[in-house]
Protein backbone atom coordinates (compact mmCIF):
# COMPACT_ATOMS: atom_id res chain seq x y z
CA UNK A 1 0.00 0.00 0.00
CA UNK A 2 2.71 2.57 0.83
CA UNK A 3 4.56 1.53 -2.05
CA UNK A 4 1.34 2.20 -3.97
CA UNK A 5 0.55 5.57 -2.48
CA UNK A 6 4.91 6.39 -3.17
CA UNK A 7 4.13 5.94 -7.25
CA UNK A 8 0.95 7.72 -6.69
CA UNK A 9 2.78 10.46 -4.99
CA UNK A 10 5.62 10.93 -7.56
CA UNK A 11 3.62 10.54 -10.87
CA UNK A 12 1.30 13.75 -9.37
CA UNK A 13 4.76 15.77 -8.50
CA UNK A 14 6.35 14.45 -12.27
CA UNK A 15 2.93 16.17 -13.76
CA UNK A 16 2.77 19.41 -11.60
CA UNK A 17 6.53 19.62 -12.84
CA UNK A 18 5.71 19.14 -16.39
CA UNK A 19 2.77 21.52 -16.27
CA UNK A 20 4.53 24.03 -14.14
CA UNK A 21 7.16 23.77 -17.20
CA UNK A 22 4.97 24.28 -19.99
CA UNK A 23 3.09 27.19 -18.35
CA UNK A 24 6.53 28.86 -18.15
CA UNK A 25 6.75 29.31 -21.58
CA UNK A 26 5.26 32.24 -23.16
CA UNK A 27 6.15 32.04 -26.68
CA UNK A 28 4.63 29.95 -29.79
CA UNK A 29 7.26 27.91 -32.36
CA UNK A 30 6.86 29.77 -35.97
CA UNK A 31 8.54 26.69 -37.90
CA UNK A 32 9.47 23.02 -37.68
CA UNK A 33 12.71 22.59 -35.85
CA UNK A 34 15.65 22.35 -37.93
CA UNK A 35 14.43 24.48 -40.90
CA UNK A 36 17.36 26.33 -40.55
CA UNK A 37 20.57 25.06 -39.09
CA UNK A 38 22.29 25.92 -35.63
CA UNK A 39 23.43 28.79 -37.14
CA UNK A 40 20.18 30.87 -37.53
CA UNK A 41 21.24 34.38 -37.00
CA UNK A 42 20.05 37.68 -38.14
CA UNK A 43 16.40 38.21 -38.13
CA UNK A 44 15.43 41.33 -40.06
CA UNK A 45 11.53 42.24 -41.32
CA UNK A 46 11.00 43.86 -44.42
CA UNK A 47 8.17 46.55 -45.65
CA UNK A 48 6.04 43.49 -46.55
CA UNK A 49 6.37 41.60 -42.87
CA UNK A 50 8.91 38.77 -44.75
CA UNK A 51 11.09 37.77 -42.35
CA UNK A 52 14.70 36.61 -43.25
CA UNK A 53 17.62 34.68 -41.40
CA UNK A 54 20.19 33.53 -42.34
CA UNK A 55 21.76 29.63 -42.82
CA UNK A 56 18.28 28.16 -44.28
CA UNK A 57 18.56 24.63 -44.25
CA UNK A 58 22.84 24.80 -45.17
CA UNK A 59 25.14 27.86 -43.81
CA UNK A 60 25.61 30.81 -46.39
CA UNK A 61 22.44 30.93 -47.32
CA UNK A 62 19.09 33.28 -46.58
CA UNK A 63 15.93 32.23 -45.44
CA UNK A 64 12.25 34.03 -46.27
CA UNK A 65 9.48 33.17 -44.05
CA UNK A 66 6.37 34.85 -45.37
CA UNK A 67 3.28 36.07 -43.45
CA UNK A 68 1.20 32.98 -44.43
CA UNK A 69 3.64 31.03 -42.93
CA UNK A 70 5.52 29.77 -46.38
CA UNK A 71 9.34 29.31 -45.90
CA UNK A 72 11.40 28.96 -48.55
CA UNK A 73 15.63 29.48 -49.38
CA UNK A 74 15.72 33.20 -50.42
CA UNK A 75 19.50 33.28 -51.63
CA UNK A 76 22.76 32.00 -51.23
CA UNK A 77 25.82 34.20 -50.57
CA UNK A 78 28.68 34.60 -52.62
CA UNK A 79 31.23 31.39 -51.77
CA UNK A 80 33.04 32.54 -48.41
CA UNK A 81 30.77 34.47 -47.16
CA UNK A 82 28.61 33.60 -44.02
CA UNK A 83 26.14 35.98 -42.75
CA UNK A 84 25.02 36.93 -39.18
CA UNK A 85 23.34 39.87 -38.56
CA UNK A 86 20.97 41.09 -40.84
CA UNK A 87 18.77 44.69 -41.25
CA UNK A 88 17.20 46.51 -43.80
CA UNK A 89 17.73 50.67 -44.12
CA UNK A 90 15.13 53.46 -45.28
CA UNK A 91 15.25 52.48 -48.99
CA UNK A 92 14.28 48.72 -48.40
CA UNK A 93 18.11 47.54 -48.92
CA UNK A 94 19.07 44.21 -46.81
CA UNK A 95 22.72 44.43 -45.47
CA UNK A 96 24.37 41.34 -44.08
CA UNK A 97 27.61 41.23 -41.86
CA UNK A 98 29.58 38.44 -43.55
CA UNK A 99 31.91 37.56 -40.81
CA UNK A 100 33.49 35.00 -42.75
CA UNK A 101 34.52 37.62 -45.71
CA UNK A 102 34.97 40.49 -43.41
CA UNK A 103 32.10 41.93 -45.39
CA UNK A 104 29.00 44.40 -45.12
CA UNK A 105 27.01 42.99 -47.79
CA UNK A 106 24.39 45.26 -49.82
CA UNK A 107 21.10 43.22 -51.61
CA UNK A 108 18.97 44.38 -53.49
CA UNK A 109 15.96 42.24 -52.48
CA UNK A 110 14.17 42.38 -55.29
CA UNK A 111 16.65 41.54 -57.92
CA UNK A 112 18.39 39.86 -55.49
CA UNK A 113 21.68 41.58 -56.38
CA UNK A 114 24.74 41.01 -53.94
CA UNK A 115 27.31 43.72 -53.73
CA UNK A 116 29.82 43.95 -51.44
CA UNK A 117 28.75 47.63 -49.82
CA UNK A 118 32.27 47.76 -47.54
CA UNK A 119 35.30 45.44 -47.27
CA UNK A 120 37.31 46.02 -43.85
CA UNK A 121 40.38 43.24 -43.69
CA UNK A 122 40.77 44.76 -39.77
CA UNK A 123 37.34 43.45 -38.65
CA UNK A 124 37.82 40.28 -36.54
CA UNK A 125 34.68 38.97 -37.85
CA UNK A 126 31.41 41.68 -38.10
CA UNK A 127 28.58 40.07 -36.10
CA UNK A 128 25.98 41.99 -35.68
CA UNK A 129 25.00 45.50 -37.28
CA UNK A 130 22.07 48.31 -36.86
CA UNK A 131 21.22 50.78 -38.45
CA UNK A 132 20.40 54.76 -37.02
CA UNK A 133 17.87 56.85 -38.66
CA UNK A 134 20.54 58.91 -40.44
CA UNK A 135 21.47 55.53 -42.46
CA UNK A 136 24.73 55.05 -40.66
CA UNK A 137 25.93 50.89 -40.09
CA UNK A 138 27.07 50.28 -36.55
CA UNK A 139 28.68 46.49 -36.62
CA UNK A 140 29.89 44.89 -33.69
CA UNK A 141 33.25 42.88 -34.23
CA UNK A 142 33.94 40.28 -31.41
CA UNK A 143 37.62 38.05 -31.29
CA UNK A 144 35.96 35.30 -29.25
CA UNK A 145 39.50 33.17 -28.71
CA UNK A 146 40.27 36.34 -27.47
CA UNK A 147 37.06 37.79 -25.60
CA UNK A 148 38.03 40.88 -26.69
CA UNK A 149 35.69 43.04 -29.74
CA UNK A 150 35.60 46.19 -31.16
CA UNK A 151 33.15 48.63 -32.86
CA UNK A 152 32.59 50.43 -36.16
CA UNK A 153 31.10 53.16 -37.72
CA UNK A 154 30.02 52.42 -41.31
CA UNK A 155 28.28 55.59 -43.16
CA UNK A 156 26.07 55.84 -46.25
CA UNK A 157 29.13 56.51 -48.45
CA UNK A 158 30.82 53.28 -47.00
CA UNK A 159 33.68 55.08 -45.48
CA UNK A 160 34.70 52.63 -42.44
CA UNK A 161 35.75 54.10 -38.81
CA UNK A 162 36.63 52.17 -35.74
CA UNK A 163 35.47 53.41 -33.14
CA UNK A 164 36.32 51.69 -29.93
CA UNK A 165 38.83 48.52 -29.62
CA UNK A 166 39.91 46.66 -26.65
CA UNK A 167 36.20 46.02 -25.62
CA UNK A 168 35.01 42.41 -23.81
CA UNK A 169 33.39 40.11 -26.46
CA UNK A 170 31.17 42.60 -28.82
CA UNK A 171 28.10 41.10 -29.85
CA UNK A 172 24.52 42.25 -29.85
CA UNK A 173 24.35 46.17 -31.11
CA UNK A 174 20.98 48.49 -31.61
CA UNK A 175 20.25 52.43 -31.90
CA UNK A 176 17.40 54.27 -29.50
CA UNK A 177 14.53 55.60 -31.27
CA UNK A 178 15.31 58.67 -32.55
CA UNK A 179 19.13 57.71 -33.29
CA UNK A 180 20.47 59.65 -30.51
CA UNK A 181 22.05 56.20 -28.34
CA UNK A 182 24.18 53.09 -29.31
CA UNK A 183 24.08 50.26 -27.51
CA UNK A 184 26.09 47.22 -27.40
CA UNK A 185 26.39 44.48 -25.17
CA UNK A 186 29.74 42.13 -24.38
CA UNK A 187 28.85 38.19 -24.54
CA UNK A 188 31.20 36.54 -22.53
CA UNK A 189 31.72 39.53 -19.88
CA UNK A 190 27.77 40.15 -19.76
CA UNK A 191 27.77 44.47 -19.69
CA UNK A 192 25.38 46.76 -21.74
CA UNK A 193 27.08 49.78 -22.79
CA UNK A 194 25.19 53.36 -23.85
CA UNK A 195 26.85 56.05 -25.63
CA UNK A 196 25.74 59.22 -26.76
CA UNK A 197 26.09 59.08 -31.01
CA UNK A 198 27.38 62.33 -31.94
CA UNK A 199 26.38 64.36 -35.41
CA UNK A 200 28.68 62.88 -37.34
CA UNK A 201 27.69 59.40 -36.58
CA UNK A 202 30.80 59.25 -33.79
CA UNK A 203 30.37 57.93 -30.01
CA UNK A 204 31.28 59.41 -26.94
CA UNK A 205 30.04 58.99 -23.07
CA UNK A 206 29.88 55.44 -22.64
CA UNK A 207 28.55 54.47 -19.62
CA UNK A 208 27.24 51.02 -18.57
CA UNK A 209 23.41 50.31 -19.22
CA UNK A 210 22.87 47.06 -17.52
CA UNK A 211 25.03 44.36 -15.60
CA UNK A 212 23.90 40.79 -16.17
CA UNK A 213 25.18 37.61 -14.09
CA UNK A 214 25.30 34.32 -15.57
CA UNK A 215 24.27 32.68 -18.71
CA UNK A 216 25.24 34.88 -22.11
CA UNK A 217 24.11 37.34 -24.38
CA UNK A 218 23.34 37.77 -27.78
CA UNK A 219 21.12 40.22 -30.05
CA UNK A 220 19.31 43.22 -29.21
CA UNK A 221 16.48 45.03 -30.54
CA UNK A 222 14.77 48.25 -29.34
CA UNK A 223 10.84 49.06 -29.49
CA UNK A 224 9.52 52.40 -29.98
CA UNK A 225 9.84 53.44 -26.03
CA UNK A 226 12.92 53.27 -25.84
CA UNK A 227 12.99 49.85 -24.42
CA UNK A 228 15.87 46.99 -25.16
CA UNK A 229 15.06 43.53 -25.66
CA UNK A 230 18.58 41.27 -24.64
CA UNK A 231 18.26 37.49 -26.10
CA UNK A 232 19.73 35.84 -22.95
CA UNK A 233 22.06 33.00 -24.70
CA UNK A 234 21.90 29.49 -22.94
CA UNK A 235 19.24 31.22 -20.81
CA UNK A 236 16.43 30.58 -22.96
CA UNK A 237 14.88 34.03 -22.30
CA UNK A 238 14.58 37.81 -23.76
CA UNK A 239 15.07 40.17 -21.25
CA UNK A 240 13.58 43.73 -21.71
CA UNK A 241 15.13 46.55 -19.81
CA UNK A 242 13.34 49.76 -19.57
CA UNK A 243 15.40 53.07 -20.78
CA UNK A 244 17.58 53.37 -17.81
CA UNK A 245 18.66 50.20 -17.99
CA UNK A 246 16.82 48.27 -15.38
CA UNK A 247 15.27 44.90 -15.80
CA UNK A 248 11.49 44.96 -16.22
CA UNK A 249 10.66 41.17 -17.07
CA UNK A 250 11.93 38.13 -18.60
CA UNK A 251 10.30 36.73 -21.69
CA UNK A 252 10.91 32.58 -21.38
CA UNK A 253 11.61 30.35 -24.53
CA UNK A 254 11.65 26.98 -24.82
CA UNK A 255 14.76 26.54 -26.64
CA UNK A 256 17.60 27.54 -24.43
CA UNK A 257 19.77 29.81 -26.95
CA UNK A 258 18.23 33.08 -28.23
CA UNK A 259 20.61 34.22 -30.91
CA UNK A 260 18.87 37.44 -31.81
CA UNK A 261 15.40 38.98 -32.05
CA UNK A 262 13.33 41.11 -34.59
CA UNK A 263 9.89 42.95 -34.53
CA UNK A 264 7.33 42.59 -37.38
CA UNK A 265 3.72 41.51 -38.04
CA UNK A 266 0.75 44.07 -39.12
CA UNK A 267 1.34 46.04 -35.67
CA UNK A 268 5.50 45.47 -35.81
CA UNK A 269 4.63 44.11 -31.85
CA UNK A 270 5.23 40.52 -33.34
CA UNK A 271 8.95 39.38 -31.61
CA UNK A 272 10.66 36.79 -34.29
CA UNK A 273 13.38 35.05 -32.06
CA UNK A 274 15.76 32.58 -33.63
CA UNK A 275 16.81 29.85 -31.60
CA UNK A 276 19.99 27.73 -32.31
CA UNK A 277 19.66 24.34 -30.44
CA UNK A 278 16.03 24.13 -32.58
CA UNK A 279 17.30 25.91 -35.59
CA UNK A 280 13.32 27.50 -35.96
CA UNK A 281 11.97 31.03 -34.35
CA UNK A 282 10.01 31.46 -31.31
CA UNK A 283 7.55 34.10 -31.21
CA UNK A 284 5.56 36.52 -28.85
CA UNK A 285 3.66 39.72 -28.65
CA UNK A 286 5.44 42.41 -27.26
CA UNK A 287 3.60 45.59 -25.74
CA UNK A 288 5.34 48.21 -28.25
CA UNK A 289 5.94 48.18 -31.60
CA UNK A 290 9.75 47.69 -32.62
CA UNK A 291 11.47 51.03 -34.30
CA UNK A 292 12.15 50.28 -37.27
Amino acid sequence: MKQTILILLLTALFASCSTQKREERQTEDLLPEWTFTSGIEGPATDRQGNVYAVNYGREGTIGIVRPDGSHELFMTLPEGSTGNGIRFDRDGFMHIADYTGHNILRVNIEQKKIISFTHEAGMHQPNDIALSPDGNIYASDPDWANETGQIWLITPDGKVTLLESDMGTTNGIEVSPGGKTLYVNESVQLKVWAYDILPDGTVANKRLFHHFTGYGMDGMRCDIRGNLYVCRYDKGTVAMLNPEGALIREIRLAGAKPSNITFGGADRRRCYVTLQDRGCFETFTAEFPGRE
